[in-house]
């Protein structure tokens, strides 16, 4: 992976993250833990288990979890999906990976609890540690403590994994809102803006321009999270609203239909006023626009990677004809789609 512009300090507000975490162990019972790419903890450790505290105050046991947390997060990033491990004392372990502009950065680290023997699959130990004599000794002394860590059913703690992974995902969108309206901000006040030229018989004045700039700052977030949506989901959008997911749902798997709001709005059983305001809540733009944009960077893939003809690409998507493709295509991208594949292919050789 290349290095990335952001960090994780950047991305979570410490303290107001730490109080988070803290609920959200008393909620799920399990230990939480942010840590960077190398495992090291970037957070406190919200109600640590009094077994793994004497563990990690361990100079020679220590290391052996800053491992775990590790190759967890690792793993988790292979497999671009949450990852429950065991750790090396046999405790189940579970890294959500934290992920922006295909950039690893860091995981959430909760845990710090055993599963109820019935339920108990086969996973991997991530890190073994050698058993020896003074490792023995260690764990009788702490063997109390073992035996009153949390006990969950699979089921619960898939569940609490589900919980964490929307979180993470909010965390990921709110850091690429945050970072693309910065540098735009840092972009507008650099520029000039009395070289923007006339309209028409009369410049701008400075109200227009700035709401023009206003909208160009939109349209770039809205771009950067269909991007990331497509880089991340895997084969599916995540909403950070539960409420919204059947939706995206169904129109990522069904691009070459045209989309209805009310319909949406149906499939999420909610009413379409409601669908609507926190669709652009979510999303940033209204409904309707936010398809065009999607079906674009659709498009826009298409023809990046195969050599299909324009009107194929239209039919495919779900367009009414190549014309109205083309306008659209034009609108988001400011050139047909012929020349976005010629610039593509052009660039792509160099």
């Amino acid at each position: 992976m290349s290095k990335s512009r952001f960090e994780l300090e950047e991305i979570i507000d410490l303290e107001k993250w730490e109080k988070l975490q803290d609920a959200l162990s008393l909620v799920t019972k399990m230990a939480i833990l942010t840590v960077d790419y190398k495992g090291i903890p970037v957070t406190k450790h919200s109600y640590c288990q009094p077994f793994c505290q004497g563990v990690r105050q361990d100079s020679h046991l220590s290391q052996y979890c800053q491992k775990c947390d590790a190759r967890g997060g690792l793993e988790a990033v292979r497999q671009n999906k949450p990852y429950i491990y065991l750790c090396h004392f046999n405790i189940i372990d579970i890294a959500i990976p934290i992920i922006i502009d295909n950039q690893y950065l860091g995981a959430i680290m909760a845990g710090q609890l055993k599963l109820r023997e019935p339920d108990m699959p086969l996973m991997e130990q991530v890190v073994s540690r050698p058993a020896n004599v003074e490792t023995h000794r260690k764990f009788q002394a702490l063997e109390e403590h073992y035996n009153d860590l949390p006990v969950l059913t699979y089921d619960e703690v898939t569940k609490c994994v589900d919980l964490l992974l929307q979180l993470s995902t909010y965390i990921v969108e709110e850091a690429i809102q945050k970072h693309t309206t910065v540098d735009l901000y840092k972009g507008m006040l650099t520029s000039n803006l009395d070289a923007s030229g006339p309209t028409s018989s009369r410049e701008l004045d400075p109200a227009d321009r700035a709401y023009r700039r206003i909208q160009s700052i939109q349209q770039e977030l809205s771009g950067a999270l269909i991007n990331t949506k497509l880089k991340n989901g895997a084969g599916k959008f995540i909403s950070s609203n539960s409420a919204l997911q059947p939706a995206f749902d169904y129109i990522y798997t069904h691009k070459n239909e045209n989309f209805i709001l009310k319909e949406m709005a149906k499939l999420c059983h909610i009413s379409p006023s409601y669908f609507s305001r926190i669709f652009t809540k979510e999303t940033g733009e209204n409904f309707s626009v936010f398809i065009a944009r999607l079906k674009i960077e659709w498009a826009k893939r298409l023809l990046e990677s195969t050599d299909l003809l324009v009107n194929q690409v239209s039919d495919d998507l779900g367009f009414c004809d190549a014309g109205y493709f083309i306008k659209t295509f034009k609108k988001f991208e400011s050139l047909t789609p012929v020349a976005y594949r010629n610039m593509y292919k052009g660039l792509s050789k160099e």
